[in-house]
């Protein structure tokens, strides 16, 4: 069973976000939107995925540092595991800030602040490569002498502190606001607004933006989301829109200057392309989040499809460790192409409705290959026969809308 805390933590982060859904209602209050929400929590999904795949660049580094350049070897006590959660989330703070001032960084960082809403669904909308760019800024622990047990548990606990911030329903928190990372701190790291951007990189401790420069309190309520906003409900896609973006930028460069690019500030171009693009400021009486609209039956399948996506992915994370890598493989892979497919549905992309139905053909192929393995399973056969009726009868008798609107 994975032993991973933010594994471990998914149902709590399900109650929370169960809890904060029952607020919205009783206070009439408009948190969350449907789409939005499915697509960072699907972000967050195809991030837990591909992390069982990229963990070489997470822990595997830093075990390989600790085993063959470790000066000491840290015991592990009281004093030490607190030192090492102050030190993570010091390394944490310097890792985060450089996601944002640097381009190539911000590319793996910038899903999760693709949403322009702001609950705890936000929370889950996770890079799938960020860890590739974030691990090297946790080598000098691994010098050090920290057990990697230690930093990995140390570090998930950093992450896991994070979610409960990602909300507007929590306002200030008195003197806890001084020390401590606050949903009132967080939102304002959240807001693409001039003065917002870049600021409050901290993880659990506050102070190290106050030490460093980077700090701003929440006065006026955020605009969330980013200056280009990505205007789809595609997981995947959240992850390669910005490097796209890079790629198509960069022709136009000569190679030194491309060079200068991936590592100066989001927004910077050479002198002779405009330079440094100036962040506007936002009328937010005019300002509109990206909005598409599909009918009550899409969004009911759309439901029950994504039902059956959470539960594969849940029972596939917590127990990676007895699939072998080719069934990991189909596993994420099947996952993913049913989250994708549910973003598809909310954008009436004109080839979903094709895809969706070859996608329920072959996951219903599989059941009935595995009851075959099997001996003909009964739950098996009878479970993708029903799922192969129920599904291909729901799609083909829906009509996907093709509008798409702002809210």
């Amino acid at each position: 069973m994975n032993i991973n805390p933010i594994v471990l933590s998914i149902p709590i982060y399900f109650l929370l976000i169960g809890i904060e859904l029952l607020i919205q209602q009783f206070s009439n209050k408009k948190m969350y939107r449907y789409n939005d929400a499915v697509t960072n929590i699907s972000c967050g999904i195809t991030q837990q995925l591909s992390g069982t795949f990229l963990k070489i660049f997470g822990i595997g580094i830093y075990q390989y540092i600790y085993e063959n350049f470790a000066i000491f070897r840290i015991e592990s006590n009281l004093l030490t595991i607190i030192a090492l959660f102050i030190l993570v989330d010091f390394f944490y703070y310097w890792a985060h800030r450089m996601s944002h001032e640097i381009n190539l960084f911000w590319g793996s960082h910038v899903v999760h602040h693709q949403s322009e809403d702001y609950n705890f669904s936000v929370a889950l909308r996770q890079s799938s490569f960020q860890t590739i760019w974030t691990s090297v800024f946790y080598i000098p622990l691994a010098v050090v002498g920290f057990n990697t047990l230690d930093f990995a548990l140390m570090a998930a606990l950093t992450t896991v502190y994070q979610f409960w911030i990602h909300t507007e329903t929590i306002k200030k928190l008195g003197w806890l606001e001084y020390i401590f990372n606050t949903p009132s701190h967080h939102r304002v790291h959240h807001g693409r607004d001039p003065k917002y951007i870049d600021k409050n990189h901290a993880g659990v401790f506050i102070i190290w933006d106050k030490w460093f420069g980077t700090f701003q309190k929440e006065e006026e309520k955020p605009t969330y989301g980013i200056t280009k906003p990505i205007n789809s409900w595609n997981p995947i896609w959240a992850n390669f829109d910005h490097y796209q973006n890079m790629l198509s930028e960069m022709k136009n460069m000569s190679f030194k200057n491309q060079v200068k690019y991936l590592f100066k500030k989001p927004g910077w171009l050479p002198d002779e392309l405009g330079g440094l693009r100036k962040v506007e400021s936002i009328n937010k009486d005019s300002f509109h989040k990206y909005e598409t609209k599909s009918p009550s039956k899409i969004n009911i399948y759309i439901l029950f499809q994504y039902a059956l996506a959470l539960a594969a992915s849940g029972l596939f994370l917590f127990n990676r460790a007895q699939f072998t890598m080719n069934e990991s493989v189909l596993f994420a892979s099947l996952i993913t192409i049913t989250l994708v497919n549910c973003g598809a549905l909310f954008e009436n992309k004109n080839w979903v409705k094709v895809a969706e139905n070859i996608r329920i053909l072959i996951f219903s192929g599989i059941a009935f290959y595995f009851s075959f393995i099997n001996q003909w399973d009964p739950l098996l056969l009878i479970g993708g026969g029903a799922y192969l009726l129920i599904s291909l009868t729901w799609l083909n008798t829906a009509t996907i809308s093709k509008v798409a609107t702002h809210a």
